[in-house]
């Protein structure tokens, strides 16, 4: 099936930028929607940015002109370029592929932002 890996977490001071990365292998064909989520401790697993596979995008508020999600078809990638990064963005980090039946998750990657 399909396998999504994750990369790119990690410990940054605020204000500082990371780069995640989403790759998925397997049965690729037909991945439509690709999404990034994210849960702190806590709270409840929301969705942060989403990308159609035309390029539509869509953004939570809370990270709206500081987070840019991105997509590459031919390698089946999705990116979450993060700047100006706050300790509130401290979560882990899901990505969500989607085909017309089913979603495919990934494993989840930590981001922790120091103050």
């Amino acid at each position: 099936q399909v396998q999504l890996v994750e990369s790119g977490g990690g410990l940054v001071q605020a204000g500082g930028s990371l780069r995640l990365s989403c790759a998925a292998s397997g049965s690729t064909s037909g991945i439509n929607t690709m999404a990034w989520y994210r849960q702190a401790p806590g709270k409840t697993r929301y969705l942060v940015a989403s990308i159609t596979r035309t390029g539509i995008k869509n953004y939570a508020d809370s990270v709206k002109a500081r987070f840019t999600i991105s997509r590459d078809n031919v390698k089946n990638t999705v990116y979450l370029q993060m700047n100006m990064l706050k300790p509130e963005d401290t979560a882990v980090y899901y990505c969500k592929f989607t085909r017309v039946l089913t979603d495919y998750w990934g494993q989840g990657t930590q981001v922790t932002v120091s103050s």
